[in-house]
C-alpha cells in the first residue's frame, strides 16, 4: 500500500494517481454537461467514445456502466455522476449499484446512519482477523 489511505476497504481517494489515471475518462464524463455532446453520444455512443483515449479497461466500464469499476480506474465521482444522470439515475440508484443493494435498502441504510464499521476499518486487520 503506498498511503495510509489505501488500507480503508472501499475507499477510492481521487489522488494525483487517480486523476493522471481517470483524466480521459473523466473528460468523457464532464462532456456530458454539453447538451449537443449528450445528443451526439445519444445517437452514435462508439463514435463519441472514439474521440477520448481511454483504456480498453476505462472504456469497457463505461459502456457497461460499472460505477465502481469507474472509480477503481481512476474516475472521480463528481464526473462520473453525469454519466449516470445520463441515464437517468440518482446517487441514490449509483450508491445502491455500487453496494449491490436495490435503491430501497440503500436508502434504508443510510437513513439508518450508514454503513456499520465492523469489517470496513482496514484491510489488514480483516486479513489477520484483528
Amino acid at each position: 500500500m503506498d498511503n495510509d489511505y489505501d488500507d480503508i476497504p472501499g475507499t477510492y481517494i481521487f489522488d494525483t494517481k487517480r486523476c493522471k489515471e481517470g483524466f480521459h475518462l473523466n473528460r468523457f464524463c464532464k462532456s456530458l454537461d454539453n447538451a449537443d455532446n449528450r445528443e451526439q453520444f445519444r445517437a452514435n455512443p462508439t463514435a463519441y467514445l472514439n474521440q477520448y483515449p481511454m483504456s480498453p479497461e476505462q472504456r469497457q466500464l463505461v459502456e457497461e456502466r460499472d460505477w465502481l469499476g469507474m472509480l477503481q480506474v481512476g474516475g472521480n465521482i463528481y464526473y462520473t455522476f453525469k454519466l449516470a444522470v445520463f441515464d437517468g439515475l440518482t446517487m441514490q440508484h449509483v450508491g445502491g449499484l455500487m453496494s449491490d443493494m436495490s435503491v430501497d435498502d440503500f436508502r434504508a441504510m443510510m437513513l439508518d446512519g450508514g454503513r456499520k464499521l465492523e469489517g470496513n476499518q482496514s484491510k489488514k486487520q480483516n486479513q489477520t482477523g484483528r
